[in-house]
């Protein structure tokens, strides 16, 4: 069976998408240790990963028992709701170190696994990689930068798969935070499930093997 890691998998988006993977792969689920993560992991049999991408450096150690890998899809995410004038360089720091920097050191930690499998690498990016939104400053410019990783690394590396998935607001704690700090009424029948999106993940790994998809973009019907 393909190999799968995720990382941010122990609630929300990323435990949606360990389920939809979960039959098609075996999972790697990678991310701080926590309760949630070992809860997640035991629903499907999968291996958890010592991983924290705001510390970049025990990545490599921790990924280098892995020779090969199908698929990795960079979840994780932090996001410190605030205008530019309200932001601080501590968030603009630690919005970059976990949404841009990890996810560039565990590629390249991966990158030898990924392109012995031919593997396809996805990332969970936003509408906000396209489009800056209002009260997301440095949330905004860390997944436009994650954006133009991608591009980059699906230009230079040829063997691999490279998708981008841009999702508009998403039901979860994340967007719960955001919400409240708009001064507005948390609605999750206003927002994506994460499950729909986990769908779309799920599809893009699934597409068949002559078919690269480079960009998707989702939004709620409503």
């Amino acid at each position: 069976m393909p190999t799968a890691m995720i990382t941010g998998a122990s609630r929300g988006l990323g435990a949606a998408i360990a389920t939809a993977l979960a039959d098609s792969h075996t999972l790697f689920l990678a991310g701080r240790p926590s309760a949630a993560l070992d809860a997640v992991a035991g629903q499907f049999g999968a291996t958890t990963w010592p991983i924290d991408l705001a510390d970049v450096s025990g990545i490599e150690a921790v990924v280098e028992p892995i020779v090969g890998l199908d698929v990795l899809v960079h979840n994780a995410g932090a996001a410190f709701p605030a205008r530019v004038a309200e932001s601080t360089v501590d968030e603009w720091r630690a919005t970059m170190e976990v949404n841009v920097i990890g996810a560039v050191a565990l590629t390249l930690a991966l990158l030898p696994a990924l392109r012995a499998a031919h593997g396809h690498v996805v990332f969970v990016n936003s509408g906000a990689g396209i489009n800056a939104s209002p009260g997301l400053a440095s949330y905004s410019a860390s997944k436009a930068a994650l954006r133009s990783f991608a591009d980059s690394l699906r230009n230079d590396e040829p063997s691999l798969r490279v998708t981008s998935v841009h999702p508009g607001r998403i039901a979860t704690e994340m967007q719960e935070g955001l919400v409240a700090y708009e001064g507005g009424s948390y609605d999750p029948s206003r927002f994506l499930s994460p499950q729909s999106v986990a769908r779309v993940v799920a599809d893009a790994v699934h597409s068949p093997p002559d078919a690269h998809v480079h960009e998707v973009i989702v939004r709620p019907r409503k």
